[in-house]
């Protein structure tokens, strides 16, 4: 059974930090940790198996690994219909560079993104690339934050994803951020078919790695 994606605007939906979610059509979970792997920016790292983990004993085990959570970079890895999954968890903010090259070879990849607890405030982000192409990306909020400024990418994607939020309702300055960020991800997720699994993501063990620099 496969969720979509409107869970993870629930506050603290995967764990304390906010989320940091790859979703990847067309490669296997080993292919999208490599790559993932080659985009961490300003370090060639490697990856490191570490069996199966629940978000909280993978943070148990940065936290022990390196003497604290937040310190290095775990990966949790798992499929969903056509979709292959990665959640990071530990030191990810803005520790990737762009994700173009992830869809190298006629990948699809879709990046969500969500620094919760960062003090600014960061609002969360999603982009969709194919091919090395960014094909869309916008801020969940769809507010004037952080320079917003509609949707952004390949003009007929975009075009199309910008209207189907607009007839959501969004951008709305009096709306709840919590509610457009929701009525976002519902919108992207219909639009591209997205699925995520809450239950194994936020109760089960997954396979995960490290990131770690060689």
């Amino acid at each position: 059974m496969t969720d979509g994606t409107i869970w993870l605007a629930a506050p603290r939906s995967i764990t304390f930090g906010g989320y940091h979610v790859v979703l990847a059509r067309g490669l296997t979970p080993d292919e999208l940790a490599a790559r993932l792997a080659a985009a961490v920016d300003g370090a060639e790292c490697g990856v490191v198996a570490v069996g199966e983990h629940t978000g909280d004993t993978l943070l148990e085990l940065i936290d022990d690994t390196y003497g604290d959570a937040f310190a290095a970079i775990g990966l949790r890895l798992g499929r969903a219909g056509d979709w292959t999954y990665a959640v990071a968890y530990g030191g990810w903010p803005g520790e990737f560079g762009p994700l173009e090259p992830v869809s190298r070879g006629g990948a699809h990849v879709c990046l969500l993104e969500y620094e919760e607890e960062n003090g600014k405030p960061v609002p969360p982000q999603f982009a969709y690339f194919h091919d090395g192409r960014l094909l869309s990306a916008c801020n969940l909020h769809l507010d004037a934050s952080w320079g917003y400024t509609g949707v952004d990418g390949d003009p007929a994607t975009a075009r199309r994803l910008q209207d189907l939020l607009t007839a959501a309702g969004l951008p709305d300055p009096e709306r709840n951020r919590g509610e457009a960020h929701r009525i976002a991800l519902g919108v992207i997720e219909r639009f591209f078919g997205l699925s995520l699994p809450r239950t194994p993501i936020v109760e089960g063990a997954l396979p995960s790695v490290l990131l770690e620099p060689r």
